[in-house]
C-alpha cells in the first residue's frame, strides 16, 4: 500500500494515541467483551481504471477518488476476543461500488466516457490486534464492602485479513436501461471473467463503549481485490466486427469515432488490479457481558435458596 494512504489513514486519529500505554487491567474486564455483534454503515470509494482526478492516474491513490462516486454500505458482523491483545471478526459487506469517467479532470478519460456501478457482496475473515485499550469496570452487583469506579471502554486496532467479493458492474444504455456489461465482453475476450474474486482488507479503528453492552466506533479500511475487471475495464478496445451485438459495440467504446480509442489501443491498466476503501460506523453489541449477567443472578438466586433447578 501506498504510504500516502497509510498516513491519511493515520491522520484519522490523535497522534498521540500511538504512544498511549495499552491498558488492558484485569482478566475479567477484555473477557468480558468476548462475544459480540456488529452492526455498521458507511462509505465506499472505488479505485480503479475509471474516473480520477486531474493528469495521470496513480494506482492505489486517494488522489484519483471522485466524491461523486462515493457509495453506501451496510454491515454484520460477529467478533470473537481469545486474547487482551486479538480479536478475530467474520463479516458480510453489502455495497455499491461505482466509477465515471465524466466525473475526471483529466482530459484523455473524461472523453473515454465509461462508467459503471455494481451493487457488490464481500464475506471477511480478518484478525485484529488491539495496540491500546482502557479497559475498567465500576462495581456491578452493589455488594458491601464494593467502592465504585468509573467504567472505560476504549480500544484502538489494526487490522488485515482475507474475503471473498462478488461483483456484478452494469452501465445504462441508450434506452435508460441498466445492462450487465459481464456477458458483453466488451473487450473482445474469449470467455467472460469470474464475477468472484478474492479480496485482502487492511486497515484501522477506534471504538467507545457507550454502556456496558454496547460500543460505538470508526473503522477506516483498504481493499486490494485480485481481478481487474470489478469495473469491467483492463485491456485494450476491441474491433467491433468482434463484439456480439451493439450493445455491446456501444459500452466497449462510447467515444467511438475519437482517434485516441481506435481498437487495440489502450482502454485500461492490466498490470493495477482493482481496490476500493470503506469508511464504517460500527455499533457494536456485547453478547458476552449479557450472558454473564445472567448467570451470576442464577447463582445469586441458588444461593439465596429462591432458584428452584
Amino acid at each position: 500500500m501506498k504510504r500516502n494512504f497509510l498516513y491519511c489513514l493515520l491522520a484519522i486519529f490523535p497522534l498521540t494515541v500511538l504512544a498511549q500505554h495499552a491498558n488492558f487491567n484485569t482478566q475479567r474486564n477484555w473477557s468480558l467483551h468476548k462475544k459480540e455483534l456488529q452492526i455498521g454503515f458507511g462509505a465506499t470509494q472505488f479505485n480503479g481504471d475509471l474516473g480520477g482526478s486531474v493528469g495521470l492516474g496513480r494506482d492505489y491513490s486517494l488522489k484519483d477518488i471522485d466524491i461523486q462516486a462515493t457509495g453506501m454500505a451496510g454491515w454484520l458482523g460477529y467478533r470473537q476476543r481469545f486474547h487482551p491483545y486479538f480479536a478475530t471478526t467474520t463479516s458480510l459487506c453489502v455495497f455499491q461500488l461505482k466509477g465515471d469517467d465524466k466525473w475526471s479532470e483529466e482530459p484523455t478519460r473524461n472523453m473515454r466516457s465509461l462508467n459503471f456501478q455494481s451493487l457488490s457482496f464481500e464475506v471477511q475473515q480478518r484478525l485484529e490486534y488491539i495496540f491500546a485499550a482502557n479497559e475498567k469496570f465500576g462495581s456491578m452487583f452493589n455488594l458491601p464492602g464494593n467502592y465504585s469506579k468509573k467504567s472505560r471502554s476504549q480500544q484502538y486496532y489494526v487490522f488485515a485479513g482475507l474475503g471473498l467479493l462478488y461483483f456484478n458492474p452494469k452501465s445504462e444504455y441508450i434506452d435508460g436501461k441498466m445492462v450487465a456489461l459481464r456477458p458483453l465482453k466488451t473487450e473482445g475476450q474469449s470467455a467472460m471473467y469470474s464475477p468472484l474474486t478474492l479480496t485482502m482488507p487492511v486497515g484501522l479503528g477506534f471504538r467507545m463503549g457507550v454502556s456496558r453492552l454496547w460500543r460505538v466506533g470508526i473503522e477506516a479500511t483498504y481493499v486490494k481485490t485480485f481481478s481487474d475487471y470489478v469495473d469491467d475495464v483492463s485491456t485494450t478496445y476491441a474491433d467491433p466486427a468482434q463484439l456480439s451485438s451493439p450493445q455491446a459495440q456501444y459500452f466497449a467504446n462510447p467515444a467511438v469515432g475519437n482517434p485516441a480509442f481506435n481498437p487495440g489501443e489502450k482502454r485500461g491498466d492490466p498490470n493495477q488490479k482493482d481496490a476500493y476503501y470503506h469508511v464504517n460506523l460500527i455499533v457494536t453489541k456485547n453478547l458476552t457481558y449479557k450472558d454473564y449477567g445472567k448467570q451470576r443472578k442464577k447463582y445469586n438466586l441458588k444461593s439465596s435458596g429462591r432458584y428452584k433447578v
